[in-house]
């Protein structure tokens, strides 16, 4: 491999994991107001799966997991399966970056030069009263690579005592899960419902709700309850239990939910009149049964979340420095065994974060 290449994870199109290609490609060249970062860490998402699967296609009807199990069995190509549009393949997935800035174009950038940063993985090209949005790794190359070259004004410095793997847990679920609690204006008189509360969203959402003040009821296993009551949970409900009878009827002001699937009709019901629905995913399947009466006379409001508001990630950079949420690192893999971290990833066993790291320039 020569000075002028790196190794990186090419996903070559909509498929199984035979479409993750770790290979040498040439190292990219920063533009103006562009800085190049060598990668320290890159965090692992549904977000990167779901591309590969082409799973935001409004053919698929499924959830992730029966989308991946097709796919392997049979890929097919999905024209409209991207984030946005259609997905550049071929392209360097890795939406969650800890990185070193190790190359600047413009002098005003120069102090950035060292700096171990987080990158706002969702970028606001049109600015922030416009709700048109670009993402790294699904519109343009990330993070499962050597190096990445984004935007300086996307980067930012960050000093704290957390490893390159536990910063790389945060830009995509934590970056989310803050946009969903600042658009549903959470705060301490609040009770918050959240789904999916052992992955990285949900706990992500766990921690930020719990640091407005905010009571927060987790819905997950059996086996995962304690992890949830030790990150701040108030009250633990199980996965496919009666929300209502565990809950109350007209309950809970605010449900964040990217799950979705087949108990999105209970989540209307345990709501008050007034109450802030909220979501940015459906890992358990985007189509739901939705009776309008429950959402119209109940007056809820619907709130879709993906272009991140101007303060989010600058509060979350804000929170980690004064120590007022903790990482939820739950394993490292080399950049390499991608498909077996998204294997693993896909069993939804475990409880926070995966993260890849890439091997160092010199190795």
């Amino acid at each position: 491999m020569s000075a002028k290449e790196m190794m990186a994870v090419v996903t070559t199109g909509n498929g199984g994991y035979e479409k993750l290609v770790y290979q040498s490609v040439p190292i990219p060249v920063p533009k103006s107001g562009e800085v190049l970062l060598r990668v320290l860490a890159a965090g692992i998402n549904n977000t990167e799966i779901n591309t590969r699967l082409g799973w935001y296609s409004s053919s698929v009807k499924g959830d992730t997991a029966s989308t991946a199990t097709t796919q392997e069995a049979h890929a097919e190509q999905k024209a409209d399966g991207g984030w946005n549009e259609a997905t550049p393949f071929p392209l360097i997935q890795g939406t969650d970056c800890c990185g070193r800035v190790v190359q600047t174009t413009d002098p005003a950038d120069d102090a950035l030069l060292g700096k171990r940063v987080l990158v706002r993985a969702c970028m606001r090209p049109n600015g922030y009263d416009v709700a048109d949005n670009v993402w790294m790794a699904s519109d343009f190359d990330g993070a499962f690579a050597q190096y990445v070259k984004v935007p300086s004004k996307e980067v930012f410095p960050i000093e704290c005592d957390w490893s390159d793997e536990e910063l790389a847990t945060i830009p995509c679920a934590y970056g989310t899960s803050e946009n969903m609690l600042h658009r549903a204006n959470v705060g301490p008189n609040d009770f918050v419902l959240v789904t999916g509360a052992s992955g990285g969203v949900g706990s992500a959402t766990i921690q930020l709700a719990k640091r407005r003040g905010a009571t927060v009821a987790g819905v997950t296993s059996l086996d995962k309850a304690g992890q949830l009551r030790d990150l701040g949970a108030d009250i633990v409900v199980e996965r496919g239990s009666d929300f209502v009878s565990k809950l109350g009827e007209k309950s809970v002001d605010v449900v964040v939910d990217n799950v979705a699937g087949p108990d999105f009709p209970q989540l209307l019901k345990v709501m008050k009149p007034g109450g802030r629905y909220v979501s940015s995913g459906a890992i358990a399947g985007p189509v739901v049964e939705l009776d309008m009466r429950d959402m119209y006379l109940k007056d809820i409001t619907l709130i879709g979340c993906t272009g991140w508001d101007e303060p989010v990630f600058p509060n979350l950079i804000s929170y980690i420095e004064r120590g007022e949420i903790r990482p939820l690192l739950a394993k490292s893999f080399p950049l390499r065994d991608i498909a077996l971290a998204q294997a693993e990833f896909l069993k939804k066993k475990h409880f926070g974060n995966f993260v890849l790291t890439p091997p160092a320039p010199s190795d």
